[in-house]
């Protein structure tokens, strides 16, 4: 099975319960190698803190749930790839190489980090983000 990168939209979906959790879990169940970005490690952590203020976790339920998702790092389930200016440069390459797609900047850096460490498929739950994998020829998984 080839290297899949989650972004952070899709990941959520495999620790709390949002639209397509369910397809998400039986798509992950049958992964080898996944992996994500230091990026997706605080997009996610900001993610639950969001989540907390608008009162739809507990403060119980985020320490539950962020200590789930970084013993999964730990234990290699969810291979992390760092950050590095390399990928902060190339992120602003892709999006003038892309400009009739309104990519955000941390989209560009997520799939510049896919690009860099040569993932065949990007899962993600973000239309904008599955058009630019698209058409950078990245298998695209959606989940939105």
């Amino acid at each position: 099975m080839a290297l899949s990168y989650l972004d952070t939209s899709a990941l959520a979906k495999w620790y709390l319960p949002e639209a397509n959790s369910d397809l998400f879990a039986n798509w992950m169940q049958l992964q080898t190698e996944t992996c994500i970005s230091s990026l997706v490690v605080t997009e996610f952590r900001c993610l639950l803190a969001r989540r907390l203020r608008m009162q739809l976790l507990s403060a119980l339920q985020v320490q539950e749930i962020y200590a789930k998702f970084r013993q999964d790092i730990l234990d290699g389930h969810l291979l992390r790839y760092p950050v590095t200016d390399k990928h902060i440069v190339n992120a602003e390459l892709m999006i003038e190489s892309l400009p009739l797609v309104p990519l955000r900047t941390l989209d560009a850096l997520h799939l510049t980090i896919a690009h860099d460490i040569a993932v065949f498929a990007v899962a993600t739950a973000d239309k904008v983000m599955a058009e630019a994998a698209k058409m950078l020829e990245f298998d695209v998984v959606r989940f939105d």
